[in-house]
């Protein structure tokens, strides 16, 4: 899942070299941190942020999968 939001994140942002996730593992729930250039935060997040609303759905579906809880930050 990690390398999933790593691969969108990158995706999105002028500085993909900038962009590292770090994942928590505490029992059926993963914790994603994001963190991009502060120059990028803005494209992570979007506009009302929808995008990032898009990309904690996208991981929530990938979660369900694997049968755990995923919260995503971006920070």
């Amino acid at each position: 899942m990690k390398e999933m939001v790593e691969l969108i994140a990158k995706s999105l942002v002028n500085n993909p070299d900038q962009v590292n996730v770090e994942e928590e593992r505490t029992g059926t729930t993963v914790v994603l941190k994001i963190h991009v250039a502060p120059e990028d935060m803005g494209k992570v997040i979007g506009k009302q942020g929808r995008i990032a609303k898009a990309i904690r759905v996208v991981m929530k579906a990938a979660a369900t999968r694997e049968n755990v809880k995923v919260i995503v930050d971006i920070g």
